[in-house]
């Protein structure tokens, strides 16, 4: 499958997408999600709960960041694979990670919690029809097509969880 050009998405989400150089993006979703998982098991519940500065968020708040990004994605997926042109809404993520209180979960359940909604999305892009792939629509008054959000999901996760090693000082 052919990488997304700049006009399948919006100029911010670059970042996201030039940290994924495979072309096999269903391949490259699974084995990131790997990786995290990998990356949380060892990291203590005292440590999950802890604000290193710059940071204003703990390990939990990023995992459910990311989580609460992978379902809204999902979601922007599934509506545009279907060719549903309602344009679809962007979110504060701030003000979802205040909400969602991950602090007072474990990290082993946000963690499994992140896993079953990324296999479900895997799910979801495995069978797509061809077609679907290109399929265009509005999020967050930007156009964004069902490639790139493949894209953005591994892009996002990735830029997170290298977040995560540098300030948790793991490589």
């Amino acid at each position: 499958m052919p990488r997304p050009d700049p006009t399948e998405h919006a100029p911010y989400y670059a970042k996201y997408i030039a940290l994924v150089p495979e072309e096999e993006i269903l391949m490259a979703m699974t084995q990131e999600l790997e990786r995290t998982l990998a990356l949380l098991r060892p990291i203590s519940e005292e440590t999950a709960s802890l604000r290193h500065p710059p940071y204003t968020w703990s390990t939990k708040q990023v995992i459910g960041h990311l989580t609460d990004s992978e379902r809204i994605f999902g979601y922007r997926t599934l509506r545009i694979a279907r060719g549903d042109t309602t344009p679809l809404p962007g979110f504060d993520e701030n003000a979802y990670a205040m909400a969602a209180e991950s602090d007072r979960c474990l990290l082993g359940d946000l963690a499994a919690e992140f896993a079953a909604i990324r296999r479900s999305n895997l799910l979801l892009f495995r069978h797509l029809p061809e077609a679907a792939w290109s399929r265009s629509g509005t999020a967050n008054d930007c156009l964004v097509t069902v490639r790139a959000l493949a894209y953005i999901l591994v892009g996002h996760e990735r830029h997170h969880t290298g977040i995560l090693r540098k300030r948790l000082s793991i490589a």
